[in-house]
């Protein structure tokens, strides 16, 4: 339930760095519905804003089988509230309903549920060559990286129900750009593995690695297969995972601020070499990091 006044005049979805056909639809009352972006690609990063003139007595959001949470936005004459939707890597190809409901003040229901298309995202293969033991791990090694693959889903499944962040979030690496291997599908060691799911960045050992947004550590530790790992929480549901650190700078509970040196690049866990690997997790879809840094409207 939302308490602060304001009334929904439109709600905005796009897709950053995307540019498909608008969709609009009446809500009720004197609420629009506008989807800027009505295709997504799998591990592609979804915006709503909501843009209100009148007070919302409720709102509520749902996709996917997951509440969208929002947050209240204020920049602009109007008040806005926005959230962000994650479309995971592995998200079947097909159409998918956004539920978007409410009420406001006067009693008006609001009520809009557009289809989005998921595409798929063509994603290239890529073999490496790593060492042995981290493509047919022994039974300790293999339940140490189960066990470790279970608490970083009940992490990604916790939601801070606030918004940590603010501003823009920024690439953790001053300056490197460059990554294009989010999704690819792995052959290691000529045998096929899980696709990519995050962005690599090949830096020097020993680059300081920073936060691209506030946020709360809530891991910082070695990790079977990403060796020294760190994950910051940014609250409702958006976590940054930061892999094969060569030393971790933080601790479990430290807020820190955007900007903030979380560690050092290094090549432990799975590596072929020094390099960060970056994640981005939104309600427990795995989603391209550098969707995040794109400018959103």
């Amino acid at each position: 339930m939302l308490k602060k006044a304001g009334v929904i005049v439109a709600i905005l979805l796009f897709c950053g760095g995307t540019d498909y056909a608008q969709v609009k639809k009446d809500c009720g009352g004197e609420a629009r519905l506008k989807v800027s972006a009505n295709e997504a690609k799998q591990g592609s990063l979804l915006t709503i804003e909501i843009e209100s003139v009148k007070r919302i007595a409720e709102l509520k959001g749902e996709w996917d089988g997951y509440e969208v949470r929002f947050w209240h936005d204020g920049r602009g004459e109007k008040q806005t509230w926005r959230a962000f939707i994650g479309v995971d890597l592995e998200k079947a190809a097909g159409k998918y309903e956004l539920q978007v409901n409410g009420k406001l003040s006067d009693g008006t229901v609001l009520n809009c549920a557009p289809e989005i298309r998921v595409v798929t995202g063509n994603f290239a293969t890529e073999r490496l060559q790593v060492k042995q033991e981290y493509v047919e791990p022994n039974p300790e090694q293999l339940e140490r990286a189960k066990a470790e693959t279970e608490r970083l889903r009940a992490v990604f499944a916790t939601v801070t129900p606030e918004k940590l962040w603010d501003g823009k979030f920024r690439l953790p690496l001053a300056g490197f750009h460059k990554s294009g291997n989010f999704g690819k599908r792995r052959i290691l060691n000529g045998q096929p593995g899980s696709p990519h799911k995050g962005v690599d960045f090949s830096a020097p050992a020993g680059t300081p690695v920073h936060a691209p947004q506030r946020g709360r550590i809530v891991l910082a530790e070695e990790l079977y297969f990403s060796g020294n790992t760190v994950v910051l929480d940014h609250g409702l549901g958006i976590y940054t995972l930061y892999g094969h650190l060569s030393s971790i700078n933080v601790n479990v509970g430290d807020v820190v601020e955007a900007g903030a040196v979380l560690g050092k690049v290094g090549a432990t866990g799975r590596s072929t070499g020094p390099h960060l690997h970056w994640g981005l997790t939104v309600n427990q879809a795995k989603v391209n990091a550098l969707e995040i840094v794109k400018p959103r409207q």
